[in-house]
């Protein structure tokens, strides 16, 4: 029984999308540890630290759910962490097509690691990242799309000089 899951992602910024993901998470497991990574390929809007602090406040209502930070292979995470799993939210079939290929290669890099694919609830299945950056900095309401802490943080980051 796998009763830890590690969820890894840039979260640039976080959604709503990935909240759904990390409640029904929290749900599913005993522990879920939302593992913040660094891609030093994106370009981010947001530092490490204040990804953090964001994530930390956006899971602050789940009592087991906790978020650290990953500096290098998510397979090392996982094996530092002791999590069986890896959760990954998919909004389309676009989504599998490129997490499978990921899955495939976690596994044999950790042999009985597995990944496990939750399908985005319907209300938030078009929110990304990238979504969420393009409307704030056409100062447009991200209410709908973000946690509060973000939609803030978002406000301050993009208000005009």
């Amino acid at each position: 029984m796998i009763e830890h899951a590690l969820i890894p992602g840039t979260f640039d910024p976080p959604t709503l999308g990935h909240l759904d993901l990390f409640a029904r998470a929290a749900k599913l497991f005993a522990r879920v540890t939302v593992g913040l990574a660094i891609n030093t390929n994106k370009r981010a809007l947001f530092s490490p630290e204040e990804r953090f602090a964001l994530l930390q406040a956006c899971t602050a209502g789940f009592p087991n759910v906790a978020v650290v930070r990953v500096d290098g292979l998510v397979v090392e995470a996982c094996r530092a962490l002791g999590a069986g799993a890896i959760l990954r939210g998919l909004r389309s079939g676009v989504d599998f097509d490129y997490e499978l290929q990921i899955a495939r290669t976690n596994a044999a890099l950790l042999p009985g690691l597995e990944t496990l694919f939750l399908p985005s609830s319907p209300a938030v299945a078009h929110l990304s990242s990238t979504l969420v950056r393009e409307i704030a900095s056409l100062r447009g309401d991200c209410s709908a799309l973000a946690p509060a802490p973000v939609v803030a943080a978002l406000a301050r980051r993009y208000s005009p000089p």
